[in-house]
């Protein structure tokens, strides 16, 4: 288990971690965590605190960590995806709004082109923020799908389902996938702008306007409402005598074609584009002030089970948690903060053994661990005090069971370095050899370096 240190985590993360370990203890029972447990108790804080200090543990322990950032990896590579698919949606709009230049541009026809998809998906969005309490919508699950996909972690299955019930119990999932939805859709417009832009500035092109329905009258009242506003940003209004003369080819004159054109990209901007931005920075607003509101419901099963265990309102003695359905395997590690001094320690040793040998007082005696107390008394001891060299005396004729393993790892993340002092047989007594492999193989496993002799000069002064 690692410390809080790489990578550090926003408070976003730790909250969705914790949100992401309840539910794995909701389908596969209660993790092992009396480290992590002890260890936010140490680092202290309020109930809240704690609970997301335990979850950055255990998930550290257990590989969640590791698939958030796959998963947020997965996220930026997904995002990078629907940023090239905006810019080629947004190209193509363009060039089928204008065509090759070869046959006069409908004016209507073009807008059409341009805004009407993004008009209608606007307004479903719309209706589905007025109607629905929270959807993902098809860009957000498409979104969520290529994240989990390029992950490529099977821990990150579990993150998605946990980030959206977070953000659905503070309705902050409508507008994250707002952000989302109204970026990809500024994009793909400012994509068609420039675009159009470019092919104006480029291409000769011609604009009219034809209806079966529509008369000239309505049409120039039209064309005139919708460019009413843009007008006000400076952008051209055609007349109506030059709306009429359109009616039936392409004008030749310059500013004519000057006036469609601006008269086109103006609307662009004031329907397109500017809606899209405001819409944007809305969504932003909201998530941000969502996100700084956002907090653990204490209330929740699996998070008021906590709280006699991670603050408890007195110490009780001689009560074991229920075993957890799957166990974890025992890893070691080291303290990676400012540590001091050196710890002798033994784990469970015989009684008859001639103990603790002679040493220079500048060695600290932590005795023998026998009992779950005592373990858990040294442990707390080493967490406000961690040594610099920490060494662990096992006694190599008792087998190398997971209790012993775990206690040795644990032990080992508690100080700077850590060695283990595989005890000597008494005279006349000789040692298993394949249990004497069994220590070897699992504590090479573990990382810890181990020997046969006292490394005196090393928990002295620091090397061999």
């Amino acid at each position: 288990m690692r410390p809080l240190d790489t990578p550090t985590p926003s408070r976003l993360q730790r909250l969705w971690l914790s949100e992401t370990i309840r539910l794995r203890e909701a389908h596969a029972g209660p993790l092992e965590d009396s480290e992590a447990n002890r260890r936010a108790q140490t680092q202290g804080g309020t109930l809240s605190e704690r609970i997301q200090t335990r979850a950055w543990l255990l998930g550290e322990r257990d590989g969640q960590v590791s698939a958030l950032q796959h998963w947020l990896h997965g996220a930026r590579l997904a995002g990078l995806l629907l940023l090239l698919l905006a810019i080629l949606s947004g190209s193509g709009l363009a060039v089928a709004a204008l065509g090759d230049g070869l046959r006069p541009v409908n004016v209507f026809w073009a807008l059409g082109s341009l805004l009407g998809l993004n008009l209608i998906l606007l307004f479903g969005w719309a209706m589905g923020l007025l109607l629905s309490r929270d959807s993902t919508g098809a860009l957000g699950h498409l979104w969520l799908w290529l994240s989990a996909k390029l992950a490529r972690d099977a821990q990150a299955a579990q993150l998605a389902p946990a980030l959206l019930l977070m953000l659905q119990r503070q309705r902050l999932s409508r507008w994250g996938l707002g952000i989302l939805v109204h970026g990809f859709w500024l994009l793909t417009l400012l994509t068609a702008l420039l675009t159009l832009l470019v092919l104006l500035a480029t291409r000769r092109y011609g604009f009219v306007w034809e209806s079966t329905l529509l008369g000239g009258n309505s049409f120039i009242a039209l064309t005139q409402a919708l460019g009413s506003l843009p007008a006000l940003l400076g952008f051209s209004l055609p007349d109506a005598e030059l709306i009429r003369a359109s009616s039936d080819s392409p004008l030749a004159n310059e500013s004519a074609r000057l006036s469609w054109a601006s008269w086109l990209v103006g609307v662009l901007v004031v329907y397109g584009l500017l809606p899209r931005l405001g819409l944007l920075l809305f969504c932003l607003w909201r998530w941000r002030r969502g996100c700084a509101a956002l907090s653990l419901d204490l209330n929740l099963p699996g998070y008021s089970l906590l709280r006699e265990r991670l603050q408890p309102s007195s110490e009780r003695l001689g009560v074991c948690d229920a075993a957890p359905m799957q166990l974890h395997q025992p890893q070691a590690g080291h303290h990676p903060f400012d540590t001091q001094g050196a710890l002798l320690v033994g784990v469970e040793l015989d009684p008859q053994r001639s103990w603790p040998p002679a040493l220079p007082k500048s060695i600290g005696q932590a005795g023998v661990i026998d009992s779950r107390e005592q373990r858990k008394q040294l442990l707390e001891q080493l967490s406000r005090f961690p040594p610099a060299r920490l060494l662990i005396a096992c006694d190599p004729r008792r087998s190398p069971d997971r209790g012993s393993l775990a206690l040795l790892g644990e032990l080992a993340r508690t100080a700077g370095s850590t060695r283990i002092w595989l005890l000597p047989p008494a005279p006349g007594e000789a040692l298993d050899s394949a249990r004497l492999g069994d220590w070897h193989r699992a504590l090479e496993h573990l990382q810890l370096p181990h020997s046969d002799s006292l490394p005196l000069s090393w928990l002295e002064h620091g090397h061999d």
